[in-house]
């Protein structure tokens, strides 16, 4: 059984984030709701459970939560953070995501 990768994006305003899913969006990918809020973010990632990360904006404490957190997801931001990919416009996104590997394990 396959099953899309799910990808969460975080941005600073409506406006940015919808840029930011239109970088990201790919027919093999199924994206969240994406947030504009680092509460709204978090409760995406519990509820959602997104393979894939992507901030854009000032969001270290949420980059640094969800490493913490969900040791397993691949994470993409527009700045330096640990454990994250560093992405240095939207239009990298897409490339660094299809590069990262896919998770692994039995579909549940």
């Amino acid at each position: 059984m396959c099953r899309a990768l799910k990808v969460l994006c975080v941005a600073q305003d409506a406006h940015r984030l919808q840029a930011l899913q239109r970088a990201c969006v790919t027919a093999e990918w199924e994206l969240c709701p994406g947030a504009i809020e680092p509460g709204a973010a978090l409760e995406q990632l519990v509820a959602e459970r997104p393979h894939h990360l992507v901030v854009f904006g000032p969001f270290e404490d949420l980059i640094a939560l969800a490493h913490e957190r969900f040791p397993g997801m691949r994470i993409v931001s527009d700045r330096d953070a640990p454990g994250a990919e560093l992405a240095t416009s939207m239009s990298d996104v897409r490339a660094i995501l299809q590069a990262m590997p896919r998770p692994g394990g039995p579909v549940r």
